[in-house]
């Protein structure tokens, strides 16, 4: 069932030997059961540069969050946490406050060199679902080691919203790495000169420490008046495969800008942000925002964070879509005012440019967004 070499295939010609893999690769890694599952793979599972990943039947409801450590699976540690099984097959609730482990249908077979990083769908996130990937014998979250073979499970923990899924609910993604690309300050740069990073009104110099930094809207441009959205608390059950459905009223607080006021944060709040500036990711590359960074303040910026390859491109010379931030702070208040760095971006080669690229052609939901709730809402 798995490959019988554990050799990474050498790369084509005019191709980097180290980086993500990009859409014709992964399919090319599924051709040769480095990826596998049954049911198979659909195509509109490959993204540029990531797959999304399937829920299987099967969910359990968990006592506490886990990872189960280099001496145990999944399974052991499910003997030891588990609750109660949940048949996914028809459809069930997953209520928030509470913690779910759901297997995978994808199965990886990694080779040598090669790793694996999973994180969730923007709708996801959009939604305030916390969603990790875990692995046997794993020791990080969303990390998936060099030469791993074996099952993939998610730990879904609803924090605003009870969701519905189902098996087939696509919620996290994987992007799958050759090496390790060293991508430096200078590398952005020329990065940079080649293809401006961030368009609009921005920052002037915004790169530093090998990653680009970037601030949020606090005036209402990037959503006509509007700031951002807070989540309202006991709101209703939300389908997470529904598109184009909910009244965003029903389920979230318009926040109107107030000049010169910025953005008040109260913790334990959720919030649905934008970046004042707007994100370009050349069709060779992906970025990845950091969630989390204490030097800019004590709150988290997004839960999915994942930009393919083409968000906010244009071969013509488009100026890039805004960055949706997920938003929630910790322990205080916090304010956040025009001009304030709140995030930063990662940018990594692709091992090519990808046969597909973010945008309407293959159906992705974000491109030229501005203020915008999950794919689920009511535009």
């Amino acid at each position: 069932m798995f490959s019988s070499s554990d050799d990474p295939p050498a790369a084509p010609a005019g191709d980097h030997s180290t980086g993500v893999l990009p859409s014709q690769a992964l399919r090319q890694a599924i051709a040769d059961h480095e990826i596998l599952a049954a049911p198979e793979i659909e195509e509109s599972q490959i993204q540029p540069a990531s797959l999304d990943l399937r829920l299987a039947e099967t969910a359990w409801r968990v006592r506490a969050s886990f990872l189960p450590g280099r001496h145990a699976t999944v399974h052991d540690k499910l003997d030891q946490l588990a609750m109660h099984r949940i048949d996914l097959t028809g459809g069930a609730v997953l209520e928030k406050g509470c913690v779910y482990i759901v297997k995978l249908v994808e199965n990886v077979a990694l080779r040598r060199r090669m790793t694996a990083l999973a994180n969730p769908k923007s709708s996801t996130g959009r939604l305030d679902v916390f969603a990790r990937v875990i692995t046997d014998h794993g020791s990080e979250f969303d990390r998936i080691r060099e030469g791993y073979k074996g099952p993939l499970y998610v730990e879904i923990a609803p924090r605003t919203f009870s969701v519905l899924v189902r098996a087939g609910s696509r919620l996290v993604q994987l992007r799958v790495r050759r090496g390790s690309p060293v991508f430096g300050d200078v590398t952005l740069r020329r990065l940079n000169e080649q293809v401006q990073l961030m368009g609009g009104e921005g920052l002037g110099d915004y790169i530093e420490d090998g990653r680009v930094n970037f601030t949020v809207d606090v005036t209402g441009a990037a959503g006509n008046g509007l700031v951002g959205y807070r989540a309202r608390k006991h709101a209703g059950l939300i389908d997470v495969d529904k598109e184009g459905f909910y009244a965003p009223d029903d389920f979230w607080e318009p926040i109107p800008a107030r000049p010169g006021q910025g953005v008040g944060l109260d913790p334990g709040d959720f919030y649905i942000l934008a970046s004042r500036e707007r994100v370009v990711v050349p069709p060779d590359h992906a970025a990845e925002m950091l969630a989390y960074d204490t030097f800019v303040g004590e709150f988290r910026v997004h839960y999915a964070g994942f930009f393919d390859p083409g968000f906010g491109h244009d071969e013509t010379g488009g100026e890039g879509s805004r960055a949706v931030l997920e938003v929630r702070s910790h322990e205080v208040p916090f304010l956040v005012e025009d001009g304030q760095v709140v995030g930063r971006l990662v940018y990594e080669r692709l091992l090519a440019r990808p046969d597909k690229l973010y945008g309407a052609g293959i159906g992705s939901s974000y491109q030229r967004q501005g203020l915008a709730l999950g794919k689920q809402f009511k535009r």
